[in-house]
């Protein structure tokens, strides 16, 4: 899987939907920023700049519509730790440990050490298949 959901996520949605179940809240969402794909665990390729940056409140993201949502507040990565390229985020339930929700590719320019690095607001978007 180069990018996506996690198998916890997806098997908690379904079982919420299908079984009657409760739906486990993960937020607050994390950003980790990854050199290459994240991988089925989110824990592959993960950046020189491992810091989890939070993308804020609970209200991190705007309400969903046809099945998409951008992000509601900028995500800041200050004075990164080392020059790399940053091609995938995965998505935290917390700044350490916690539950890996999702990954997904970005496209973003070359950093060097001390440089910031910015995910605007409006740029990250999560989205879902729906039927059309």
């Amino acid at each position: 899987m180069a990018a996506g959901a996690s198998a916890t996520v997806v098997d908690a949605f379904l079982a919420a939907i299908l079984n009657d179940q409760s739906f486990t809240s993960y937020g607050p969402v994390y950003v980790q920023l990854h050199t290459g794909a994240p991988g089925a665990a989110g824990t592959s390729n993960i950046a020189g700049e491992s810091t989890r940056v939070s993308a804020g409140s609970n209200s991190a993201f705007g309400a969903p519509s046809g099945g998409s949502t951008t992000n509601s507040n900028a995500i800041n990565w200050t004075s990164v730790s080392t020059a790399e390229t940053y091609t995938y985020v995965s998505l935290w339930s917390a700044s350490t440990g916690g539950t890996f929700l999702a990954s997904g590719s970005i496209t973003a320019n070359a950093v060097g050490v001390g440089d910031n690095f910015s995910i605007p607001i409006g740029d990250m978007t999560v989205s879902m298949p729906v039927a059309a």
